[in-house]
C-alpha cells in the first residue's frame, strides 16, 4: 500500500476508536441518569399516593357522612369504651386521693 493510504487507515481507525470510547462512556452515564429517573419516579408516586390519603381523609372529614361516622366510631365504638375506661381510672384515683386525706 502507498503512504497517504496508510495515513488514511490510521486517520479512520483512530477516529472509530475515538467514537467507540466515546459511545461507551455515554451510554454508561445513561444508565445511571435511568437509574436516578426511576428512583425518583418512585418517590413521585409515593408522595402522590400519601396525598391522595390525605385528601381523602379530609373528603370524609368535611361531608355530613364523614363527620357521622367520626361522631359514632368515637362515641359508640371502641372509642366510647376507652374514653369510659379513662373516665372510670380518673374517677378511681380521685377516690383514693380523697380517702387518703
Amino acid at each position: 500500500m502507498e503512504t497517504p493510504a496508510w495515513i488514511l487507515v490510521f486517520i479512520l481507525s483512530g477516529m472509530l476508536f475515538l467514537f467507540l470510547l466515546f459511545f461507551i462512556i455515554l451510554l454508561v452515564k445513561l444508565i445511571g441518569v435511568t437509574k436516578e429517573a426511576k428512583k425518583i419516579m418512585i418517590q413521585g408516586q409515593d408522595i402522590a399516593e400519601k396525598a391522595d390519603d390525605i385528601a381523602g381523609n379530609v373528603r370524609d372529614m368535611t361531608t355530613v357522612g364523614g363527620l357521622v361516622k367520626y361522631f359514632v366510631d368515637n362515641y359508640t365504638g371502641e372509642g366510647a369504651k376507652k374514653k369510659k375506661a379513662k373516665k372510670a381510672k380518673t374517677v378511681k384515683n380521685e377516690e383514693e386521693e380523697t380517702e387518703n386525706e
